[in-house]
């Protein structure tokens, strides 16, 4: 092995300062540095991230790169890996869910696509890596059996309903358990049990997230989700005209009312794109959720075109292929990467917790 021109304790300092994009804390400190070999000219890194941050391992590996590089010679080489690091959730709220966050998808108003929207987050990240749970918690009208194509009834196994599994996607909804066609009709109570029986008495297993689909408007279900667990935070779909805009941010005042965080907003049927001439509409307007999120001081975190294959793969229980078609993934990709990366920045922005002494 040749002499090292790299100065290792430059190198040691550089992987000090890194941070899990899960956690916000150091990587280090976690022993997710796996392995640091110097050699020559050379460094290699192999970094241990978790599923959750999925969405985000390219990016924290060329970041992590990147302050190497800024650190070390020019003619350096450089070479940063990622491999699974295993952390599990640990159980929230005193029903014994375990997952590491759970995400309220709502709107003010039915009709702007927000179950769309949730299955889509659902399965984008899944598609991702992540570990993913999605709930139809919109009991009166659940149609993610529908955008999913599944009709399986669920089974119990140890007083336990086993979730349909879609490709690795676990989901639970009302659709499963009425027939097709059948009215719930139900008052405040009932749905309260249905809501909890979902979260407390479903197998989930061991969830990175657990994406909710809420009924639209501003009715008691987010008041029973929020005394049932901590949820990490909301997301808002609404379209881009006035009249939606007035309802979502009822919406958002409906969560804030119950202490559920805004985790962002997304613009909906943003424009339509003609495919026979390239021109671009603005059948709704365009870009009046991304100036009411600046307004509200809330993340914005994308928009989706109107697309006529969007509305087939829904139509069809194909929803999945909305991934398939780079022409709709890019905008339900970026929607998902900035949804996790603001909770990482949100993370990394908090204190570090106090170490505990053993007395």
């Amino acid at each position: 092995m040749s002499e090292s021109p790299i100065d290792p304790a430059v190198v040691d300092a550089v992987l000090q300062e890194f941070s899990d994009p899960e956690t916000g804390r150091g990587l280090k400190s976690l022993d997710q540095m796996r392995k640091v070999m110097i050699d020559g000219n050379a460094v290699e890194v192999t970094i241990g991230l978790t599923t959750y941050s999925a969405p985000l391992w390219e990016d924290t590996r060329e970041q992590l790169s990147e302050r190497l590089r800024s650190k070390l010679a020019n003619d350096c080489q450089i070479a940063v890996h990622v491999v699974e690091h295993v952390r599990k959730a640990e159980p929230i709220g005193g029903i014994g869910l375990t997952a590491k966050s759970v995400i309220a998808v709502g709107s003010g108003k039915g009709g702007v696509g927000k179950s769309t929207v949730a299955a889509s987050l659902a399965l984008g990240l899944k598609r991702a890596g992540c570990r993913v749970g999605l709930m139809d918690a919109d009991v009166y009208g659940p149609s993610i059996p529908h955008l999913l194509g599944v009709d399986e009834r669920p089974t119990a196994s140890e007083k336990k309903l086993q979730p349909i599994d879609c490709d690795g996607l676990r989901v639970m909804s009302m659709g499963f358990l009425v027939p097709p066609g059948e009215a719930v009709v139900w008052r405040g109570p009932m749905l309260h049990g249905a809501i909890t029986q979902f979260l407390r008495d479903t197998e989930w297993g061991d969830l990175d997230y657990l994406i909710i689909d809420m009924p639209p408007g501003t009715g008691d279900i987010a008041l029973t989700l929020s005394q049932l667990l901590p949820l990490t935070g909301a997301v808002v779909v609404c379209t881009p005209q006035d009249v939606a805009l007035l309802d979502a941010v009822k919406a958002i005042a409906m969560f804030g009312k119950v202490n559920i965080p805004m985790l962002g907003i997304v613009e909906n049927m943003s424009y339509f794109l003609c495919p026979d001439n390239g021109k671009r509409y603005e059948i709704f307007g365009s870009g009046g959720a991304r100036q009411k999120a600046e307004e509200l001081g809330v993340p914005f975190l994308g928009e989706v075109p109107i697309q006529i294959p969007i509305r087939e793969r829904g139509d069809a229980g194909n929803t999945a292929g909305n991934y398939t078609d780079q022409e709709s993934a890019q905008y339900f990709e970026r929607i998902c990467y900035s949804l996790v990366k603001n909770l990482a920045t949100q993370r990394a922005a908090k204190p570090p917790m106090p170490s505990l002494s053993v007395l």
